[in-house]
C-alpha cells in the first residue's frame, strides 16, 4: 500500500525533511474505512433472478448520479473502458478520492462486486467487509472483483472505489454489484450506530515509570542521517527533553533481524561529533536524569522477525548497540511492512503471526536481560493502533489490509513492560473515534479522540467481547510534528493546549466528550528535536509553558 508523502513525516515510508528520510503515513490512515459520507441508497426488491444493484455504475449518465464522492471526482469522456464515460477520482493529501454507493441487500445472500480500473493503488470493496486493490494496472484498465455474503440481519451494504492519499488520479468504469433482486432508487438513510459507553478493563496497576518526571517531553534526534533541519549534536540538545530517541537503528535485510546503528558521516553531517564525544554526551544526559534510547525501524528500517533466527539476531545485535553506547533502552518504531497479521490471526490477545510473536519474545528477552530500569517506548501510527477499532488484520473475509491494528497484540503483550506509547497523531487519514465519528488530524479534536481511545480502551473490529484494554495515563503521550516542516498534521500551540486541557482537566473539549480525565497523562512526543530547533524551539517551549 502506498503512503502519503509529507515534508518530514514520522511514518511508514521515510523520515522527511530529506528526500530519503521521510516518515509518511502508511495509511496510516483510513485505508479500509471507506468514505466519510454515506452514498446514495438503492432499495431492492429481492427476487430469484440475478440483478444489477448499482445505479449509474457505467457513468453513462455523464454525471456521478447515484454516487457520493470525495471532492474532485468527475465523470470524464475519452477515457472509458466501454461506452463514453468513466469515473475519474482524484486523491489528495487528506482524502482517497473515494466514490461510494449504499444499496439495500437481503440477509444471508451472496453478492459479487466488480469494476474495471486504471491507475495505481486503486481499491474496490464493501465497507466493513472484504476489499481488493491493485498497486498498478500498467498502461490500461484491469479488472477488480470481490465476493461477499451478507450477515444474518444485514439489510444494507456500502460499496466503494477509491485511490490512495497523495497518489495520482485513477479511472473506474463498469462498476457492477450482482446478486438476486432488482431495485429502484430511494432517499439515503443512515444506519444506526452505538458507541461503547463502558471502559473494558482497568489499566496496569503498576506500569514501569522509567524514572521519568510526571510529565515528559520525548523527541527524536537525527543521528544516522542529515536533512533540511540540520545536524544537532547530542550535547547541544536542551535540557527540556526527557527522552531522546536516537534515529535510527536499521537493517540491511528486513528479515535478517540484525540491527545496525551507523552514525552520520562527516561528509553528510560536517558538524558531527566524534564517537568519544557522543558517548560522553550520552553519559552527561543520563547524569542529568535524561533517557537516551535506540529507536529501531523508521521508514527505511523495515524489520520482519519472521523466524526464530531473526528474533535471536535482533536480540543479539540490539544488545550490542545498547552495550556499546550505554543506552537506557529502545523505542520500537516499526513501519511500512514490518508488522502485519497473517490471515486467520484474529485474536490480539493470542497472536499467531511469527513476526508478531517473535517481536514480543525479543523485547521480553531484552527486558529480562537489562532489568527493571530498561526503558521501552513505541511510536506506531494510527493505522496500526486506533484503526483496529474498525478493522483488524485481514478481517472475516480475508480482504482487508493485514496491517490494520497490527500493533495491538504487541502493545497488549508488553503492556506491563511498556514505559510509554506515543502514537503518531500525524501523517494520518481520518480515523474513527469512540463516538463513531471520523476525526481529522491537525487540531485538538484529533488528539483528544485518538488519546481517549488509548485511555478508555475499545472493542477491536467493533467486537464488544474482544476489548483492547485501557493503558495507564502514565504510559501514554501524544505524538505530534514539531513544525509545519516536520510532517502533515502540524498542530498549533493553542490547539495542543486545548487537547491537554481536555484530556487532563476535562475542560475546553469542544464537541468531543471524553470518557474520563487523566491528569497523569505522561506528555508529548515530537518528530523531531532537530525540526524543533530549526523552528526556534517553539514546540518544547510550549510544553514547558503548559506543564511548568
Amino acid at each position: 500500500m502506498p503512503t502519503a508523502t509529507a515534508p518530514d513525516p514520522h511514518g511508514p515510508t521515510v523520515r522527511t525533511g530529506s528526500p530519503t528520510r521521510r516518515r509518511a503515513l502508511a495509511a496510516a490512515a483510513t485505508a479500509l474505512a471507506g468514505a466519510l459520507a454515506v452514498g446514495g441508497m438503492v432499495a431492492l426488491a429481492p427476487s430469484a433472478s440475478a440483478g444489477e444493484f448499482l445505479t449509474n455504475g457505467d457513468f453513462e449518465s455523464g454525471t456521478l448520479s447515484g454516487w457520493t464522492c470525495d471532492a474532485g471526482a468527475q465523470a470524464v469522456t475519452g477515457q472509458a473502458h466501454s461506452g463514453s464515460y468513466a469515473l475519474k477520482g482524484t486523491p489528495s493529501a487528506s482524502a482517497t478520492g473515494q466514490c461510494a454507493q449504499t444499496v439495500t441487500v437481503a440477509p444471508n445472500t451472496a453478492y459479487t462486486l466488480s469494476a474495471q480500473v486504471d491507475g495505481s493503488y486503486v481499491y474496490l470493496g464493501v465497507d466493513g467487509g472484504t476489499s481488493t486493490w491493485t498497486a498498478s494496472t500498467g498502461a490500461g484498465y484491469a479488472p477488480l472483483s470481490v465476493s461477499f455474503t451478507t450477515g444474518a440481519t444485514q439489510t444494507t451494504a456500502k460499496v466503494y472505489v477509491h485511490g490512495w492519499y497523495g497518489e495520482p488520479s485513477y479511472l473506474a468504469d463498469d462498476i457492477s454489484l450482482q446478486g438476486p433482486g432488482s431495485g429502484t432508487t430511494t432517499p439515503p438513510t443512515t444506519p444506526p450506530t452505538t458507541p461503547p459507553t463502558t471502559p473494558p478493563t482497568t489499566p496496569p496497576t503498576s506500569p514501569p515509570s522509567g524514572d521519568l518526571p510526571t510529565h515528559a517531553l520525548v523527541g527524536y534526534l537525527h543521528e544516522t542521517f542529515a536533512n533540511g533541519s540540520g545536524y544537532t549534536k547530542l550535547a547541544d540538545v536542551p535540557d527540556d527533553w526527557n527522552i531522546i530517541d536516537l534515529a535510527f537503528g536499521e537493517t540491511d535485510s528486513p528479515t535478517s533481524g540484525t540491527i545496525h546503528f551507523t552514525r552520520c558521516s562527516v561528509s553528510e553531517c560536517p558538524s558531527v561529533e566524534s564517537d568519544a564525544d557522543f558517548k560522553a554526551a550520552i553519559k552527561a544526559k543520563q547524569a542529568a536524569g535524561k533517557k537516551v534510547l535506540l529507536s529501531i525501524g523508521g521508514a527505511n528500517g523495515e524489520v520482519q522477525l519472521t523466524t526464530t533466527a531473526a528474533r535471536d539476531a535482533f536480540v543479539s545485535s540490539v544488545s550490542s548497540i545498547i552495550d556499546q553506547w550505554g543506552l537506557d533502552g529502545v523505542d520500537i518504531d516499526f513501519e511500512n511492512q514490518s508488522l502485519s497479521l497473517n490471515t486467520g490471526d484474529t485474536d490480539f490477545k493470542n497472536p499467531t503471526t511469527p513476526a508478531i510473536v517473535n517481536l514480543i519474545a525479543a523485547i521480553k528477552s531484552l527486558k529480562a536481560k537489562y532489568g527493571s530500569g530498561f526503558v521501552l517506548t513505541m511510536a506506531p501510527e494510527t493505522f496500526f493502533v486506533q484503526m483496529g477499532y474498525q478493522y483488524y488484520g485481514t478481517g472475516p473475509f480475508g480482504g482487508q489490509d493485514p496491517r490494520c491494528g497490527a500493533y495491538l497484540p504487541v502493545i497488549y503483550a508488553l503492556r506491563d513492560d511498556l514505559t510509554l506509547l506515543t502514537v503518531q497523531d500525524y501523517n494520518s487519514g481520518p480515523i474513527m473515534g469512540l463516538d463513531n465519528q471520523y476525526h481529522t488530524m491537525g487540531g485538538a479534536d484529533f488528539h483528544i479522540a485518538m488519546t481517549d481511545m488509548l485511555l478508555t480502551g475499545f472493542p477491536v473490529a467493533g467486537n464488544t467481547s474482544n476489548m483492547f484494554p485501557a493503558l495507564a495515563p502514565s504510559q501514554v503521550g501524544i505524538g505530534l510534528p514539531a513544525s509545519v516542516n516536520a510532517g502533515n498534521g502540524y498542530t498549533s500551540p493553542d490547539q495542543v493546549d486545548q487537547a491537554l486541557d481536555c484530556l487532563t482537566k476535562k475542560t475546553n473539549c469542544g464537541s468531543y466528550t471524553t470518557h474520563g480525565s487523566w491528569p497523569g497523562l505522561r506528555g508529548l512526543m515530537t518528530w523531531s528535536i532537530n525540526w524543533d530547533g530549526y523552528s526556534g524551539w517553539a514546540f518544547s517551549h510550549n510544553f514547558d509553558s503548559y506543564f511548568g
